[in-house]
């Protein structure tokens, strides 16, 4: 595929158009703020429909109930807030009262990832992934740009009937993809076929692997960039297909390498297809406060950290 930068836009816009969109022509989808409606992108819906929205103020744990509650009744709500509260406060309420239930609860983890910037360690959800994919019942979707976040948050309610956890960002990402490229939960996205390494990516750095892809072609190494959208169900043919090919990997996440997509791979290629691997990622740290892109380089999330990776990988491979 041939991608033409569109500018940058946050992820937490296309989460918002998203939403509104399906509020177009379903009547029955809610919203339910934590007192940050704007921060997270929902501000447009809360102007077009006030009378389907419901602020709970900084009651996070109490809003997931009300959401259970609310698709218990037959509605589709949407709960967003900061990453590190929908995903980590409210774990225990998502995990017993939407999970075990398997509701049409759709949450949203929003200002994901260092790039949160500033905000420190705190506010950067760094440990979401790992704490999500782990529920049985619970899909995980991590779009690459705020295109592709739109597209997985309609996906979100028209595929998939139980709760689905949707990771976004705050700061301005590349945005990349066109709207006409399809979003199928479960389906993994070959962005660059090659034959030398495969890089896995999601988020933020699918674009990050693209970079990296280009100056590997420089090297005369042929790179194939697969975008993994849905963190679970993980796409097994897609991951088994590509290293059948390349017979080596790296894998590039704004999160832990410890239980996030990477283990999500390895999981897969330790069982049907081993080869050499490496991870790019934030490792086993907290974060801290900064600028995003100082952010993004001190942790080793770029693509000339991805490109070191997947030569370290090659030589791996020669020597087996």
């Amino acid at each position: 595929m041939n991608f033409h930068l569109k500018g940058n836009k946050a992820t937490r816009f296309g989460f918002g158009e998203g939403v509104v969109a399906l509020a177009k022509n379903n009547p029955d989808i809610v919203v339910l703020g934590g007192d940050i409606t704007n921060s997270v992108g929902l501000g447009d819906f809360v102007k077009r429909f006030p009378d389907r929205f419901f602020s709970l103020g900084i009651a996070e744990q109490n809003a997931i109930g009300v959401a259970a509650g609310l698709a218990h009744s037959g509605k589709i709500p949407f709960f967003s807030t900061y990453a590190v509260f929908s995903a980590h406060r409210d774990n225990d309420q998502i995990r017993v009262s939407v999970c075990y239930n398997n509701l049409p609860v759709k949450i949203g983890g929003a200002h994901a990832g260092i790039s949160v910037g500033a905000d420190g360690a705190t506010h950067q959800a760094l440990e979401d992934i790992a704490v999500m994919r782990v529920l049985p019942n619970m899909t995980v979707l991590s779009p690459c740009d705020a295109t592709q976040t739109k597209l997985a948050t309609i996906a979100s309610v028209e595929q998939v009937s139980g709760p689905v956890y949707i990771r976004y960002g705050r700061e301005p990402v590349a945005n990349f993809t066109p709207e006409s490229l399809s979003f199928e939960v479960g389906k993994a996205q070959v962005f660059r076929a090659g034959k030398d390494i495969t890089l896995f990516a999601t988020g933020s750095m699918v674009w990050e692997s693209l970079q990296a892809a280009k100056i590997l072609a420089e090297k005369n190494i042929d790179a194939e960039v697969i975008n993994i959208h849905t963190i679970k169900p993980i796409d097994r043919e897609t991951i088994i297909s590509s290293l059948q090919k390349t017979k080596g990997a790296v894998v590039a996440e704004e999160h832990q390498i410890i239980g996030g997509l990477g283990a999500a791979v390895a999981e897969v290629t330790s069982q049907n297809f081993p080869v050499p691997m490496a991870f790019v990622g934030i490792q086993d740290r907290f974060g801290e406060s900064g600028s995003p892109g100082e952010l993004m380089k001190k942790y080793g999330l770029t693509a000339e950290n991805i490109f070191e990776k997947a030569i370290s990988v090659i030589k791996r491979k020669k020597e087996l």
